[in-house]
C-alpha cells in the first residue's frame, strides 16, 4: 500500500471494531488506537514515512518480518511482541485489515472477560 493510504486505510478498519478509540496522549504527531483504555495501534510519520504499529504474537511478527521486507519490529515498541508496517511494500488491504484485526484481538483477551467488548475467540468468524 501507498505512503498515507497505509495509515488510512488501517485507521478506516478501527473504526469496524467495538470500542476502538482514536486518542492523542503524545501529542498530534502519534494516533494512538485504544480499546478499553489499551493500546492495539499506533500511526505516525515522525520517521520520515507514514507508519502503522500493531501488537503480534511472536511468533507470527517473526515470520511477518522474514516474509515481508515491509514489516520491521515495532517502532519503540516491544520487539518482540510489535511490528512496525511501512508504506509501499508488498501488504495487500486484505492483509492490513488481518493485522489490524488481529492486534485488536490480542489486546481484547488480555482485558477482563467483564471489559471485553468482544468475544476474541469468535469475534469475525461467520455463523
Amino acid at each position: 500500500m501507498q505512503g498515507k493510504t497505509l495509515q488510512e486505510h488501517a485507521a478506516r478498519r478501527t473504526q469496524q471494531l467495538p470500542d476502538a478509540e482514536l486518542t492523542h496522549p503524545f501529542g498530534d504527531d502519534w494516533d494512538v488506537f485504544k480499546v478499553r483504555g489499551k493500546v492495539f495501534m499506533l500511526q505516525t510519520d515522525i520517521t520520515g514515512e507514514p507508519i502503522v504499529i500493531l501488537k503480534a504474537e511472536p511468533s507470527e511478527a517473526e515470520a511477518l518480518r522474514a516474509a515481508h521486507s515491509d514489516v520491521t519490529p515495532g517502532y519503540h515498541m516491544n520487539k518482540q511482541h510489535w511490528i512496525t508496517l511501512h508504506p509501499n511494500g508488498t501488504l495487500d488491504a486484505q492483509h492490513v485489515d488481518e493485522l489490524v484485526t488481529e492486534s485488536y484481538l490480542l489486546v481484547v483477551a488480555g482485558l477482563t472477560r467483564s471489559q471485553q467488548p468482544v468475544d476474541p475467540d469468535t469475534f469475525g468468524l461467520e455463523a
